[in-house]
């Protein structure tokens, strides 16, 4: 009983983390691409792109961080001690993410601040996402039942990679946003970037996953030896799939078939990530298994999950709806 529900928290933490990627991925790409509008009414057209919906993005950071502390307790007392600088960073990059995006309406004298407070934020939080993953990826140090690593070990250049990685494909994500939300010449600037986003994307895709297997033993026989190897041939497919929807659709006039291609290869992503991690939760050491929380704790929560993650997508899914369509300029959220 408790290897099921163990599996099926873990299932349930990993689409959170995976449903918060790829909606705040954009959020985020979208704020770095701030500085490169060329007008006030473009900045506005692009904040107004993302006003309805950009915090209830983060409702499941919330539910994947703290679904890890309720039914997963050992791997978080592993992971916070591990990661405890690029986390912190983040957590505080986002808040003052959200603050400009709100103080930067009120204000004319200091809109500047602001501004450089949205972007800066948003930079930080998308790399600092990134340099978690590869941390992770590459392995965290445990003795008995303790993080028994340094304070550093988080910033190695294999991490420093995919943090580099996740910035350029969260911007790829917000380019390709705006590019299905907006009309214009701003329409036909985030075009030709995504065009050239796309390209840094599958590169830092390509190199991560070359590096990936050698970052221990285990990955290298996962991918390489049956069953692995069919993923190993099946998930670059995919990936060529996904890059040739993207760019051909940047092509014509299917203006929602680049950014779902992109989340495409975001998602491809995360399914090779968790190829290679499964069964561990923190690896090299510690399963899904070793670190759940005992029966009673996993039932108990996954009784609520049953209701609240429901309701979460439900909510998610209203208000895409309510707010579909392109933006008008003249009209804002604000």
């Amino acid at each position: 009983m408790l290897f099921d529900l163990s599996f099926i928290w873990a299932g349930i933490i990993a689409f959170a983390v995976l449903t918060y990627v790829v909606l705040d991925g954009f959020d985020l790409g979208v704020g770095i691409l701030f500085p490169f509008a060329t007008s006030e009414r473009d900045r506005a057209t692009m904040m107004n792109s993302i006003a309805p919906v950009w915090d209830g993005n983060e409702t499941w950071l919330v539910l994947g961080g703290g679904g890890l502390f309720a039914v997963f307790p050992l791997a978080y007392a592993v992971i916070m001690p591990a990661l405890y600088m690029p986390i912190t960073l983040m957590l505080l990059a986002l808040v003052f993410r959200g603050v400009a995006f709100e103080y930067r309406w009120r204000t004319t004298r200091w809109r500047g601040v602001w501004d450089s407070a949205f972007f800066g934020g948003s930079v930080v939080a998308a790399t600092m996402q990134g340099i978690a993953l590869g941390a992770l990826v590459q392995g965290v140090e445990i003795e008995g039942r303790a993080y028994a690593g340094g304070w550093w070990d988080w910033l190695t250049p294999f991490s420093v990679l995919t943090g580099l990685a996740v910035l350029t494909g969260y911007v790829l994500l917000g380019a390709t946003w705006l590019n299905m939300k907006t009309e214009g010449e701003l329409q036909r600037q985030m075009r030709g970037y995504a065009r050239w986003l796309g390209a840094g994307t599958l590169a830092a895709i390509a190199l991560v996953s070359l590096l990936t297997p050698f970052q221990d033993p285990e990955y290298f026989r996962r991918w390489f030896n049956l069953p692995g190897s069919l993923f190993s041939l099946l998930v670059p497919g995919l990936v060529a799939l996904c890059s040739y929807a993207l760019f051909q659709g940047l092509k014509g006039s299917r203006d929602a078939q680049p950014f779902l291609a992109s989340l495409g290869l975001f998602v491809l992503s995360f399914i090779g990530i968790g190829i290679s991690f499964y069964p561990f939760i923190v690896p090299p050491g510690l399963t899904i298994a070793e670190a759940a929380a005992p029966d009673e704790s996993l039932m108990f929560t996954l009784v609520g999950a049953v209701v609240l993650v429901p309701l979460i997508l439900g909510y998610t899914a209203y208000a895409y709806w309510v707010f579909r369509g392109k933006i008008n300029p003249e009209e804002g959220y604000h």
